[in-house]
């Protein structure tokens, strides 16, 4: 029995996309994960200390991992038109430095944020505390991600959505890369082509299951939402476009580490596809 450890956020995409192999619909049997749930910026620094096998982690993070960490090519969630959004109270006018929370000093949302506003003062605090602390005037503005996203308080507004700062700053039209899994490039390279392969299944048949799926995990308690909102969310981050990687994504990732490049975030200019595992090894080796 090989065992390995799997960390993902708690928030409904991430659950949906692996809870496939907790429920036995993907994997093998002398194969076993233990999955950690955590938020996105405890995945992102314990992904700098090499902590777990696998990971989710936030795309900016990985020029900063590379060398521990090989990319894998499924679980990835982008945003299409839409993603993390900073908010305030409505009426309120954001002065050039004002004071904003963010989920983490790693995540591709605050990369962005601080290129738009380099004067905002920031604070990092768990995500699921950010709206809380703008309603509550602890900051003047906070990024909602995962599913806040979807359901906050009528009392704040939308005053820049992180797509749009994207856009801007991509200067053409690329899903936003927001997050993806890494594994460790200490695993024996047939070992790390077999997690792919289990959870490439997985985030598949979750897809290709995606009611069924949806209606066990509220059942179980397992997500933070409703039917409805479930759906709605799952149909945004992790569907048909999260089981592999395209073209256009990888040609996305690219553009955001070039980015992060340009404004003094990375030591080196990367491209994504030198750092994949490489699958094709599998073939050769068995010819």
């Amino acid at each position: 029995m090989v065992n390995y450890t799997v960390a993902h956020s708690p928030d409904a995409d991430d659950i949906f996309m692996y809870y496939a192999i907790k429920f036995g619909w993907a994997g093998k049997k002398d194969v076993k994960f233990e999955n950690l749930g955590l938020d996105i910026e405890t995945l992102n620094e314990e992904a700098l200390k090499n902590t777990y096998d696998a990971s989710a982690i936030s795309f900016a993070l990985y020029p900063k991992i590379k060398d521990e960490y090989a990319l894998i090519k499924t679980a990835t969630s982008f945003g299409e038109g839409y993603g993390p959004k900073l908010v305030k109270k409505k009426g309120v006018e954001l002065k050039r430095n004002f004071k904003v929370a963010l989920s983490g000093e790693h995540t591709t949302n605050a990369m962005l944020f601080k290129i738009k506003y380099p004067e905002a003062r920031i604070t990092y605090m768990n995500f699921l505390d950010i709206e809380k602390a703008v309603v509550d005037g602890d900051v003047h503005a906070g990024v909602l991600i995962h599913e806040s996203i979807l359901d906050y308080s009528d009392t704040l507004e939308v005053e820049k959505e992180i797509w749009d700062i994207w856009q801007e700053l991509a200067g053409e039209d690329l899903p936003l890369p927001l997050g993806g899994m890494a594994i460790r490039r200490s695993l024996p390279l047939n070992r790390a082509i077999e997690v792919e392969e289990i959870l490439t299944k997985a985030v598949d048949v979750a897809v290709k299951n995606s009611k069924t799926l949806g209606k066990m995990l509220i059942e179980r308690d397992l997500v933070r939402v409703d039917e409805d909102m479930l759906e709605t969310y799952l149909n945004m981050y992790a569907n048909d476009t999260s089981v592999t990687l395209s073209q256009l994504q990888i040609q996305a990732i690219n553009k955001l580490f070039e980015i992060g490049y340009e404004n003094g975030y990375y030591k080196e200019l990367i491209k994504a596809e030198d750092y994949f595992i490489p699958s094709e090894y599998k073939d050769v080796r068995a010819n």
